[in-house]
């Protein structure tokens, strides 16, 4: 039974590659998504992996090293195996980010997303004190007081037109995501004060639409050395999940169960408190710059 438990925001600051490992129709190599709504996902074996990736690397110890196995397990043909102390959930998408006619972009969202948030934030045992607008209908968009979003009553995102509707409770969530959930300091206070001009709250429809379609599409090549032109069959695309997206996931500890080490779940969390306002490496193409992400623990 998980003892301890918080929240991981990320906060995408440079393209998300993290591929579902087959081609789809439109897109070489795709991004992973849930199964039921097509929402991004990061799933929960890759971000353990990429954790304890980070962990070993952080702390400089080996991949067999005791507390490594103590914290995400250990495995073998042979001897004593046993499952890891910490635990986490998949990582979903909370905010996306879309182009937007006023104001540059909006963190666009849902109410299927909010609920969704909520119920993981329940399961981690953090209470979410903010609570959501009725139904929103299919061409509207729910927005803060203050939107930098509105042109003649209206938000156009990307090329669709949405009628403009105010709620206290969009304000509401827009102020507690900025002060909890994207990153701290200095460097992110223009983006938290920003954060509830630029919310936008979309049907269910329309905001699984943009994540569908509004991500980043790359084209790959290889260039022939000899040639200098395209070699034959190098040509490729990728999917990635654009810059200023917030995703969210569970992380959970237990105490350890292995036999070398003893820990209880409260110690085996706070292993893991460097992970708070760092800038961290997710998916493929590191060598390019890509997965940067921010994390924000909550509380």
């Amino acid at each position: 039974m998980f003892k301890e438990k918080r929240l991981l925001f990320l906060y995408v600051e440079t393209p998300l590659h993290v591929g579902a490992g087959r081609a789809s129709a439109n897109v070489d190599l795709p991004i992973q998504r849930d199964r039921v709504t097509q929402y991004p996902i990061v799933q929960a074996s890759g971000l353990k992996g990429a954790l304890r990736s980070i962990y070993r690397e952080t702390k400089g110890l080996a991949d067999d090293s005791k507390e490594i196995e103590t914290l995400f397990g250990k495995a073998g043909d042979s001897g004593e195996n046993w499952a890891g102390a910490i635990s986490t959930g998949d990582a979903r998408i909370l905010l996306f980010p879309v182009r937007s006619l006023a104001g540059v972009f909006a963190w666009t969202t849902s109410l299927h997303a909010l609920e969704t948030f909520r119920r993981a934030a329940e399961l981690a045992g953090q209470s979410i004190p903010w609570k959501l607008p009725g139904a929103v209908e299919k061409n509207a968009g729910l927005l803060a007081s203050q939107s930098e979003l509105v042109i003649d009553d209206k938000v156009v995102l990307e090329e669709f037109s949405f009628s403009a509707k105010h709620s206290q409770e969009v304000e509401a969530v827009a102020e507690w995501l900025a002060q909890n959930a994207l990153p701290q300091g200095e460097a992110y206070q223009y983006w938290r004060q920003n954060l509830p001009g630029h919310l936008c709250i979309l049907s269910d429809d329309a905001f699984r639409d943009f994540c569908l379609y509004g991500t980043e599409i790359q084209t790959h090549i290889r260039i022939d050395p000899g040639k200098k032109t395209v070699a034959e069959g190098a040509l490729w695309t990728s999917e990635s999940l654009p810059v200023d997206s917030l995703l969210y996931a569970p992380l959970m500890a237990t105490d350890a169960r292995s036999n070398t080490e003893t820990m209880d779940a409260a110690q085996v969390l706070e292993k893991f408190a460097f992970l708070n306002n760092a800038h961290v490496q997710l998916g493929g193409d590191e060598t390019t710059g890509q997965g940067w992400v921010a994390v924000r623990m909550y509380p």
